[in-house]
C-alpha cells in the first residue's frame, strides 16, 4: 500500500481511524504503534472533534493542521530504527539519527519561555499557525477516549467514600458539571462506586455521546424531571445517571433555592480554557460561538465572572454540609481572577485523595490492543488478576471495566499500578505477544497525571509538604529517564489540564512487541517512571514515600 492508499483508507480528513491486525504499514512496529495511536486518537468514536483535529479538552489536538497531519503520517510511514521523528507543536520538523532503543518519536507541545506562557500570547502565535495546544493525551497520541480518566475518577469517587462516607456512597449524590473527554467519565465512575449522579453540560452533543457509549444512563432537558429521578434513586440506594442539559451555574442556584444539597460537588467543566473551554452564564451555544469569534476579551470576561459565580454556589453548598473539591481544571483560579476571593476555600483532588496512592509510585498505567479485537484486552485483563491475586480494588475494577466500559477505537484498558507492579505488568504483556496469546503488540502508556510526572500547583503538585508546588525540574527529568530507559515515545507539554501558565508535565508510551529489546525498554522505563513519583515526594518530606525508597532499594549505595 502506497502512502496515497494509506491515507484514503485511514487518514482522509476527517475521517480518520487506525489500521488494525497484523499487517504493518510501516517499516517496524515501533514506528506502526505511534502511527496507529495517532489515528486512534482522531478518531470520530474518541475524539470530539476531528474536523479541528481536536481530540478532548475543549482544543486539545493531536497534530498543528491537517496538512502537518499527513507530513507526521509520511514520516512515520518512512521512518527506521535509527533514526527518530522530532514533532513540534503538532508538526513535524526534523528526524535525527538515533539508535534501535531510543524513542522513534520525540515530542514537544505548547512550551513557552515563562513570561509569555499566557493564553493571549499562546492564541496569537496559534493564530499565525505556529503552535498548538496539546493538553495532556491529545498531543501525546496515547488518549483512548473517556475511559482514561474513568479508573481514576473511580478511585477518587472511592477515596472520597472512603475518607467522608464510611466507605459507602450509596444513598449519596454526586452533582458535577463537565460532560465531554474528561468530565463524560465522571456518570459511569460515580455509579460504579455506587453513587447517585447528577451531570450538567449546556451541550446536548455531548451528553448524547456519552448515553450511546453507556458512561450515562439518562439525559433530560427539564431540571425539575432530573432532580426527581436523582432524588428518587438517591432514596432508595440506586446508582444512577442523568445528564442535564443546562448552565451548571443556574442548576446550582436552583439546588440551593429548592434546599437540595448534594453529598458531593465538582467540576470538570473545560474551565483551565476560559475562551474555548467554559460557556459563559445565559448565552447560548451559538451566542458563545459568535461572541467568541468578534470578542474575545469580552467573553472571557464574561466566562471567569461566571466561573466565579459558579465557584460561589459551591461554597454555599460547602457551607452547608457537601463534599466539594477542586477536580483539576483550574476552576478555582479562574473563580479567583473573575472576582471570586474565597475560590481557594476548598481543596483540589490530588491532596484531598490522591497523594497518598502517589507516594507509592501509583498511577494511570493505561494500554491498547493494535490488534483492534477486544479478545486482547480480556486476555490481558485476566493476566493481570492471575498476576496479582492480593490487589482486590484493581481486580473488582477490571470485572466491572469488562462489564460496563464500552471500548471506544481500538480496545484499550486502564488501570491504576505503583511500582514494581508497572514492571512486573508490562512484562508479562511482552510474554503475551511473545507467545501469541495476544494477536499483534499492545501499546503501554499513562495519563500525564502521574506521580512523578507533572508540575502544576493547582493540581498535581498542590500543597506539597515543602512548598515546592511550582518546581518543574521534576517532569523535565521524568522526560529525561524516560528517553534514556527506551520508550518508544516520549513527550514534554505545556498546561495540560489547568492552561498556559500553569503546568509542565511528561509523557511516556512504550511497546510491548514480543521482542528481547522490547522487555529491555519495558523493565528501564516502568521502573524509572513511578520510581521519579517516589524520588519526588521523598525529596519532599512525605514518610511513605521515604519508606518505600527503602522498600523498592531505591536510595544512593
Amino acid at each position: 500500500m502506497n502512502f496515497s492508499e494509506f491515507i484514503e483508507k485511514y487518514a482522509t480528513h476527517p475521517n480518520y481511524h487506525a489500521p488494525t491486525g497484523i499487517e504493518l504499514h510501516a517499516k517496524s512496529w515501533q514506528c506502526e504503534a505511534p502511527l496507529r495511536m495517532l489515528l486512534n486518537n482522531l478518531d470520530r468514536r474518541v475524539a470530539e472533534n476531528p474536523e479541528e483535529l481536536v481530540v478532548y479538552g475543549g482544543t486539545g489536538q493531536a497534530a498543528r493542521n491537517p496538512e502537518a497531519l499527513l507530513q507526521i503520517i509520511k514520516c512515520l510511514l518512512e521512518l527506521d530504527d535509527n533514526h527518530s521523528l522530532l514533532i513540534q507543536s503538532g508538526k513535524a520538523v526534523g528526524i535525527v539519527r538515533t539508535h534501535p532503543e531510543a524513542p522513534r518519536v520525540l515530542i514537544a507541545n505548547s512550551n513557552l519561555v515563562p513570561v509569555w506562557a499566557t493564553w493571549d500570547h499562546f492564541e496569537k502565535l496559534k493564530s499565525e499557525g505556529l503552535m498548538m495546544y496539546g493538553q495532556m493525551t491529545a498531543g501525546s497520541w496515547i488518549y483512548i477516549g473517556s475511559q482514561g480518566i474513568l479508573q481514576g475518577t473511580f478511585e477518587t469517587f472511592a477515596a472520597c467514600g472512603a475518607k467522608y462516607f464510611h466507605g459507602d456512597l450509596k444513598h449519596k449524590l454526586i452533582v458535577s458539571g463537565g460532560l465531554g473527554g474528561m468530565g463524560g467519565a465522571q456518570p459511569l465512575a460515580a455509579t460504579l462506586a455506587d453513587a447517585t449522579f447528577l451531570g450538567i453540560d449546556i451541550d446536548p452533543e455531548r451528553i448524547k455521546k456519552r448515553v450511546e457509549s453507556g458512561y450515562i444512563d439518562f439525559i433530560s432537558y427539564s431540571y425539575s424531571e432530573a432532580k426527581e429521578m436523582v432524588l428518587k434513586a438517591k432514596e432508595h440506594g440506586k446508582a444512577i445517571s442523568v445528564g442535564l442539559v443546562a448552565d451548571i451555574g443556574d442548576t446550582l442556584e436552583q439546588l440551593l433555592a429548592d434546599g437540595i444539597i448534594p453529598d458531593v460537588v465538582t467540576d470538570q467543566t473545560s474551565a483551565h480554557d476560559p475562551l474555548y473551554g467554559y460557556i459563559p452564564n445565559g448565552l447560548t451555544l451559538e451566542a458563545a460561538r459568535t461572541l467568541r469569534k468578534v470578542a474575545p476579551e469580552k467573553y472571557k470576561e464574561l466566562s471567569m465572572k461566571s466561573m466565579a459565580r459558579h465557584v460561589g454556589f459551591m461554597l454555599e453548598m460547602q457551607k452547608m454540609g457537601a463534599i466539594v473539591f477542586d477536580y483539576g481544571n483550574n476552576l478555582r483560579e479562574m473563580a479567583l481572577q473573575g472576582g471570586e476571593k474565597n475560590a481557594y476555600n476548598f481543596n483540589g483532588f490530588i491532596p484531598e485523595f490522591i497523594r497518598p496512592l502517589f507516594c507509592d509510585g501509583k498511577g494511570p498505567f493505561r494500554w491498547a490492543a493494535l490488534s483492534g479485537d477486544p479478545e486482547d484486552i480480556r486476555v490481558t485483563d485476566q493476566a493481570l488478576i492471575e498476576a496479582f491475586p492480593d490487589n482486590l480494588q484493581m481486580i473488582a475494577w477490571l470485572k466491572k471495566a469488562e462489564q460496563r466500559v464500552e471500548f471506544q477505537g481500538l480496545p484499550a484498558r486502564i488501570c491504576w499500578l505503583g511500582m514494581g507492579e508497572r514492571e512486573k505488568a508490562g512484562v508479562l504483556f511482552n510474554n503475551l505477544v511473545k507467545a501469541g496469546k495476544v494477536k499483534a503488540p499492545i501499546v503501554i502508556g499513562r495519563d500525564h497525571l502521574d506521580c512523578g510526572s507533572v508540575a502544576s500547583p493547582n493540581r498535581e503538585t498542590e500543597k506539597m509538604l515543602d512548598g515546592s508546588d511550582a518546581v518543574s525540574d521534576w517532569p523535565l527529568l521524568n522526560l529525561m529517564a524516560n528517553t534514556g530507559g527506551g520508550a518508544t515515545w516520549v513527550s514534554f507539554h505545556h498546561g495540560g489540564g489547568v492552561g498556559m501558565g500553569y503546568s509542565q508535565h511528561a509523557g511516556m508510551v512504550v511497546l510491548a512487541d514480543g521482542t528481547e529489546r522490547g522487555e529491555n525498554c519495558i523493565r528501564r522505563v516502568l521502573f524509572n517512571d513511578p520510581a521519579l513519583g517516589i524520588f519526588r515526594h521523598n525529596d519532599a518530606g512525605y514518610e511513605k514515600a521515604r519508606e518505600n525508597m527503602h522498600t523498592f532499594e531505591l536510595g544512593f549505595k
